[in-house]
């Protein structure tokens, strides 16, 4: 008999309201749920609740238990693809028998988690003792699946559901994943994205089968994981680890161009990754005096100090400026006070209309916070829209019905570009947060382009005040003080700003809040010898010798242009690019036998593989200790080999091998020892001397470097009671990248308030947006980049006395450090130079520049593509076997693209949709995949469109090849394929519905 548990406590309000994507109707369930949801809402408004207001009776619990049981078995789908079993039996106990729990287990060893999973509901399902649901989603909590639990406590699945497209791009990627990720490295960073015991198992196949089957293993978990972040923290996972695969993994919605929805699923779109660097928002010390929310029910005024009424007078006077002041010394408190001015000084019956950018989501999610606890105390009303959040979001009515909105930019950039938004006259004033980054192609810019066409147009319509806000202007690549300027002033013209607001009558009191390190730079010789490079060169030059015999054999110089290495340093970024570029060309490298071309291609990717990780280990090496490097090598081949490899892997292997021995004995010689972590140690051991309180941040490159310097601390006998903590990603509290918020803020929260964790070791997500303010030791090993990252990394240090150290055996490292103060120097003259001009002259100078570069951007308008009227054919993306051709392509309804003809259904196979749903005229039925054995590549989704039967083909899962000459090429969006598109016609269909060939 099962113990006695409570009744179920189900939030009943929750469940009023069933998503839009999953709209009953959509899954023929909507008696079904209306049913249920009506009836929550009558008993919450009867005052009938769980855990809120009195327990069920039991005739109650038991109708409710009926409702969860037809509801479970309507979601069931969404149930069986995320959760495994086995691992909530054990909190599942007094529900089941032990032969049911031994029969799930047996059919997750014979048929696999999913069947195992429909059998555990079907148990599930028949149970009638009281108590069963709750037991269920405790269950699920004591397990770890927070989202699976959330979706049925709430009985909204959007989010599990919203997964879906990057399981398919990650089941599409997987032989790639699992050659060029190693789940060792990401695991620790991705591992808030899984089961406990999920970790635990991957750990496990990576040390009896190797690094190969652990990452298939980490595939299958991550396919099944309810986390709605997971997409974006194997991304930045991937990115602090520089891995290539990182290129492949395309998850940002936010940075897409808005298109018309379509019906085309999984549609991943590839684009540019651009890097913006940022400040944090500072929403923790706004001001010393200011009062928590939580000391009083009514608002207290802002209490600024006087260099912060400084930085906002000009705003405050209307003017458009750019506020440029140090990293931690309250921008943000700045930008509430021009807010509040702004708002109160329209009279009666009109209003204002603020809108604030943020750049990344971490900086949204806390402004939003930061606005919405000072302004909701006033009256005003606050919204935010992110990529996170827009999907099901009208913009308009956002905009409409609030008085400060705070977006990420793109989202502006969609709703100007679709017309959902007119104009920006809606607003009164825009607010800029990381202004620096208005250029080229950044959302800020596209933003501003549309105020400047309004502006340069002569149209009648009030635009809003523009603000911009950060911690340097930069002066891009100006060699002097008029270049500088010139720079400086585009940047005004870009954001139609006319004064550039620093504190200079305050800044002995700015000086007292924000202190500056002393820098100090440390040259150290690298190896004397270095017996293990020299090791690792020779292999690598054996290496390079066996693909040169590739390109021989060809007889011509196919792939000339990455065939030569020019000025080749090993160990080096400039040959990871090299290698790079081998293997991208090798993606359309076509010759007229195609096995011959699988084979040469094959043959390239593997001995250029080898030769990046060997250049990897140069670079651990360089930086670490030989032991590290040899570790790195070792894990990869011992991955080779557990995958059972080709004739290439063996010889490759073996060479490996036999220099094994060697390796090692030169890894454990003590005079190897690198002088840098020699010096290094130095400098740790003589500040902790100096101050034992002292804290720490280490900035290095990479994630490789992070492990291994935290290893060295650990096991080094003078430095290991520095307890190292990392950081190696950032968080976004709703599509997260890196390490999650909690996982985040955790690490800093030890690092702050734990005295025995002294020293933190990140990467370059520590320089951009972590307050810590008690920092007072900043350690750059070999670690430089611009002018505006120099800024921001040393602001990281605020402690009074805080010291910054470079510390590098490249005297260019130094050299460019160097160059970057002179340049801040510079930019900080020309700031002073141009506030010293006449107002109106500035204004002039900003006019003829936007003049100007309107010029240049209507000159160089987009200029439609003719369409191509010669027939193509669209190939497999992954087999390359022969699909259809463009002739045979219709468009239907403006955005969908079928393909007419019966030879075409001979092409595919289809499997019904896990996720069946209705839109307007369609019918979403079925996947279909290439029928060529061993591909299945997803090449769309099969559909009933009225009265007809036909497949919806996504262009991204196609090979363009022009059928003259062979060439190839690859798209990312119908859009951008210009060939001659014909509209569906009804009369070119079959007689009939076709069948689809489940």
């Amino acid at each position: 008999m099962p113990r006695q548990a409570a009744s179920c406590s189900f939030d009943f309000l929750s469940a009023l309201e069933v998503p839009g994507r999953l709209r009953p109707s959509a899954l023929d369930l909507g008696p079904l749920v209306r049913r249920s949801v009506e009836a929550r809402r009558r008993q919450a408004f009867k005052g009938v609740g769980r855990g809120r207001g009195g327990d069920l009776t039991r005739s109650q619990a038991a109708s409710m238990s009926a409702e969860d049981r037809r509801n479970l078995h309507a979601f069931r789908d969404y149930v069986t693809k995320t959760l495994d079993p086995t691992y909530i039996l054990s909190y599942m106990a007094p529900w089941f028998k032990d032969d049911e729990v031994q029969h799930i287990q047996a059919e997750k060893n014979n048929k696999g988690t999913m069947e195992a999973a429909s059998l555990f509901l079907k148990f599930l399902l028949e149970l009638q003792e009281e108590g069963w649901f709750r037991g269920f989603l405790d269950a699920l909590v004591h397990a770890g699946y927070s989202g699976l639990y959330e979706a049925i406590e709430t009985w909204d699945f959007q989010k599990i559901e919203s997964l879906e497209e990057y399981r398919m791009l990650l089941k599409r990627l997987q032989p790639e994943f699992k050659t060029t990720v190693n789940p060792k490295d990401i695991l620790p960073k991705i591992s808030e994205c899984l089961i406990s015991q999920e970790c635990e198992e991957i750990i496990q196949v990576c040390s009896n089968k190797g690094l190969m089957a652990g990452a298939e293993k980490m595939v299958e978990c991550l396919l099944r994981s309810d986390k709605e972040n997971w997409p974006k923290t194997l991304k930045l996972a991937l990115e602090i680890d520089e891995n290539k695969f990182s290129q492949l993994w395309i998850v940002d919605k936010d940075a897409k161009n808005a298109e018309p929805k379509v019906l085309e699923d999984d549609e991943i779109e590839t684009s540019d990754i651009q890097i913006f660097y940022k400040e944090e928002p500072e929403c923790q010390n706004l001001s010393q005096n200011s009062s928590p929310p939580s000391a009083s029910p009514t608002c207290t005024p802002l209490k600024p100090r006087n260099y912060q009424l400084e930085l906002a007078f000009p705003a405050k006077e209307g003017k458009n400026t750019i506020i440029c002041a140090p990293t931690g010394c309250g921008k943000t408190l700045v930008s509430l006070l021009i807010c509040e001015h702004h708002l109160k000084k329209f009279p009666q019956g009109q209003k204002g209309k603020v809108v604030f950018f943020a750049n990344q989501l971490p900086v949204y999610e806390q402004q939003k916070s930061v606005f919405s606890k000072y302004f909701e105390k006033l009256g005003y009303k606050v919204a935010g829209v992110s990529g996170a959040t827009s999907e099901n979001i009208l913009v308009e009515q956002i905009v409409e019905n609030n008085d400060i909105i705070i977006f990420t930019p793109q989202i502006l950039v969609n709703n100007l570009r679709n017309g959902t938004l007119p104009s920006l006259s809606v607003f009164t004033l825009m607010i800029f947060d990381e202004c620096h980054n208005t250029g080229k192609h950044h959302p800020y810019n596209m933003i501003m382009f549309n105020y400047l066409d309004q502006k340069l147009g002569g149209s009648s319509d009030l635009l809003p005040q523009v603000i911009g806000l950060t911690a340097s202007v930069g002066i891009g690549d100006a060699k002097n003080t008029m270049e500088a300027m010139e720079y400086i002033c585009k940047l005004c013209a870009s954001l139609d700003t006319s004064v550039i607001a620093t504190v200079k009558d305050n800044l002995e009191e700015l000086e007292e809040i924000v202190y500056k390190p002393q820098k100090f730079f440390r040259k150290v010789e690298s190896r004397t010898t270095d017996r293990f490079k020299c090791i690792i060169s020779q292999l690598m030059r054996e290496t390079e010798s066996l693909a040169k015999n590739i390109f021989d054999e060809l007889g011509t110089v196919t792939l000339e242009s990455v065939s030569q290495i020019q000025n080749r340093n090993f160990g080096t970024q400039k040959y990871e690019q090299w290698i790079v570029s081998v293997q991208k060309a090798c993606m359309v490298f076509l010759l007229p036998d195609k096995d011959e071309e699988s084979r040469i291609c094959k043959a390239l990717y593997l001995y250029t593989s080898h030769l990046r990780k060997y250049n990897d280990a140069l670079i651990i090496n360089e930086h670490a200790r030989m032991k590290d490097a040899l570790d790195y090598l070792k894990d990869f081949f011992t991955d080779v080999r557990a995958a059972g490899f080709d004739e290439i892997e063996q010889h490759l292997t073996q060479r490996f091998e036999e220099k094994l021995e060697e390796l090692e004995s030169v890894s454990m010689d003590p005079s190897n020892e690198n002088p840098k972590l020699q010096d290094l140690s130095f400098i740790l051991q003589e500040e902790y001397h100096l101050n034992p309180e002292s804290r720490t941040i280490l900035f290095v490159k990479t994630r490789a470097l992070v492990d291994a310097l935290k290893k060295w601390i650990e096991e080094n006998s003078e430095l290991s009671f520095l307890k190292p903590g990392i950081l190696t990603g950032r968080g976004k509290t709703n599509h997260n990248t890196g390490m999650t918020l909690p996982a985040q803020k955790c690490a800093l929260d030890a690092f702050r308030t734990d005295g025995d964790k002294k020293i933190l070791i990140a990467t370059s997500v520590a320089d951009e947006g972590i307050d810590i303010a008690q920092c007072n030791l900043v350690i750059l090993y070999e670690y430089v980049g611009n002018v505006i990252r120099m800024i921001q990394t040393r602001g990281r240090g605020r402690a009074r006395g805080s010291k910054c150290f470079l510390l590098t055996s490249n005297a260019d490292v130094i050299e460019k450090e160097k160059i970057n103060i002179y340049k801040e120097n510079m930019m900080n003259d020309s700031i002073l130079r141009l506030q010293t001009w006449d107002e109106a002259v500035f204004k002039e100078k900003v006019l003829q520049i936007q003049i100007q570069e309107k010029l240049i951007r209507d000159s160089q308008g987009k200029v439609e593509p003719v369409p191509d009227k010669e027939k193509k054919k669209l190939l497999c993306r992954k087999c390359k076997g022969f699909a259809c051709y463009t002739s045979d392509i219709r468009v239907v309804e403006d955005c969908h693209y079928t393909v007419v003809g019966d030879a075409f259904r001979k092409c595919y196979v289809s499997k019904l949709h896990p996720k069946p749903k209705s839109f307007g005229h369609f019918e979403k039925r079925a996947k279909i995949f290439c029928a060529r054995q061993n591909c299945s590549h997803d090449w769309g989704i099969h559909v009933k469109y009225k009265t007809f039967e036909i497949p919806v083909i996504k262009i991204e899962g196609f090979v363009v090849e022009d059928i003259t000459t062979g060439a190839q090429k690859l798209y990312a969006k119908w859009r951008d394929f210009p060939f001659e598109k014909r509209s569906f016609d009804a009369t070119e269909m079959s007689k009939g519905p076709h069948d689809l060939s489940l």
